[in-house]
């Protein structure tokens, strides 16, 4: 099963108390996953589709508590998928269009609203409601292992900017896109994924992902150290060659003990401890010298050899 399909199982069992939050995640099943149809004048139906029979199952539960009304569940088998998909028709009945304006699908004139009707997320626990509506409807987790990225997925612009607007709200990161004729809600943050987890109530959900966020934090840490050092090894190996060579050269032509005193010192220590830093090499002095000071007598060694090689 899919991380994805984890947070969805999680959150069809996660239930609103109020009436008005249980409306609001209603309104976002429907207009995230649901299709409307106009059959006439002021007459509609409208039905969602899903492959996920919870969502289906949740659904359903909503609707029954919220309205009296007539519903069919159909289950169509996918032959290109081999998966079910999971139908909620709702047929035009006496009470579907005062319904449908309660969870902010038609206005008060019964015109089918494009955005996201503000009494419906006035208040916090509506708004996160909403959310986790259209989680279920309409979103998508990445697999963490692989990195950070959630979506909301609709063909309804002015409803994607309501979404960016209310995720802003609750201070998440979230940024709008356009893929083909849709628009994509998402956010490519741990941090803000892990706070929309919590905010819809996805507990379970989060505990893994921040499982998985330490441990891949730990391993960048490791990683980034392990560059370092490697990083650092591979330029003290490089000096070290180069002044083991500028010291070779110097031995043969003029031999060391024509140096002064405290460059041979430098280079006998040079030459006994090939793989010694600077900072070690100035320690090995006697008596020992700072890193400034092995620099110095470093550059004047190499100064030498290149003047003799010239």
């Amino acid at each position: 099963m899919s991380f994805s399909a984890q947070i969805k199982n999680e959150l069809t069992r996660v239930y609103p108390k109020d009436k008005c939050c249980k409306k609001a995640e209603l309104s976002a099943l429907f207009r995230l996953d649901g299709s409307f149809h106009i059959l006439g004048k002021d007459k509609f139906a409208i039905h969602t589709s899903t492959e996920n029979a919870a969502v289906a199952r949740k659904t359903v539960k909503l609707l029954s508590e919220l309205f009296n009304l007539e519903y069919e569940i159909v289950v169509r088998r996918s032959y290109l998928s081999k998966k079910n998909d999971y139908v909620v028709y709702i047929p035009s009945q006496t009470n579907l269009n005062q319904s449908l304006n309660e969870i902010g699908i038609l206005d008060d004139k019964m015109v089918i609203v494009s955005g996201i009707i503000p009494r419906l997320v006035k208040k916090d626990c509506c708004a996160a409601s909403y959310l986790r509506g259209a989680f279920l409807g309409g979103g998508s987790m990445g697999n963490p292992k692989k990195g950070y990225h959630f979506e909301l997925n609709t063909n309804n612009e002015q409803l994607a900017v309501d979404l960016l607007l209310l995720f802003k709200h609750f201070g998440l990161n979230a940024k709008l896109s356009s893929r083909k004729k849709n628009c994509v809600v998402y956010i490519k943050e741990g941090e803000g994924i892990v706070s929309l987890l919590a905010l819809a109530g996805a507990f379970e959900a989060l505990l893994s992902l921040e499982d998985l966020r330490i441990v891949k934090d730990l391993r960048n840490e490791v990683n980034r150290l392990v560059n370092c050092d490697t990083a650092n090894l591979n330029k003290t190996v490089k000096a070290a060659l180069l002044q083991l060579e500028d010291i070779t050269f110097l031995d043969k032509e003029v031999g060391l003990s024509h140096l002064p005193l405290s460059l041979q010192e430098v280079a006998l220590k040079r030459l006994r401890f090939t793989q010694a830093n600077v900072r070690e090499l100035g320690e090995l002095c006697e008596p020992p010298l700072s890193k400034s000071a092995v620099y110095h007598r470093i550059r004047r060694i190499r100064k030498l050899a290149d003047n003799f090689e010239k």
